[in-house]
């Protein structure tokens, strides 16, 4: 079964870790989704574990840089944004996703910045889990909700 063609989008702000940003792009090559890095990095785009992880889909990432934070904001401006982080209130399976989303991580290090989580409560999105468990591999999650918001997006219409 192909994916039909849609718009959401990934974020990732300040990843520290090359090959969870590797197996991202190549997750975003695969589903057709524009992948958005916000700096500060923790690698170098052309560190050899992120070429590696990313294997040969690379090429065919669409890939937006931003500088910081502020500049992503602007970048998506009205585009709206879930934010995922093991601290939300809201429960993935109760998002009403739709086509042309933003689903944003933060660093698998600090997660989304505070200062976001303070000003979206409603969009602060949390992936279930079993309780007493800290939080899932960066790559993993992006992976469950991307998958699952495509599923809602297509659903909505």
């Amino acid at each position: 079964m192909n994916l039909a063609p849609h718009d959401l989008k990934l974020a990732i702000m300040q990843p520290q870790i090359a090959p969870n940003t590797g197996n991202i792009a190549r997750l975003c090559v695969a589903t057709g989704t524009p992948l958005h890095l916000v700096r500060p990095m923790g690698f170098v785009l052309s560190d050899r574990q992120l070429k590696r992880s990313a294997m040969d889909y690379w090429p065919r990432l669409k890939l937006t840089v931003h500088d910081d934070t502020d500049a992503f904001l602007r970048s998506i401006g009205n585009t709206p944004c879930w934010f995922f982080d093991s601290t939300g209130e809201v429960d993935l399976w109760s998002v009403d996703f739709h086509n042309g989303d933003c689903l944003t991580f933060g660093s698998e290090t600090s997660g989304v910045p505070e200062s976001i989580l303070r000003s979206h409560p409603d969009r602060v999105v949390r992936i279930p889990q079993v309780e007493n468990e800290r939080c899932l591999n960066l790559a993993t999650a992006a992976g469950i909700a991307l998958y699952e918001s495509l599923r809602r997006a297509q659903q909505m219409g």
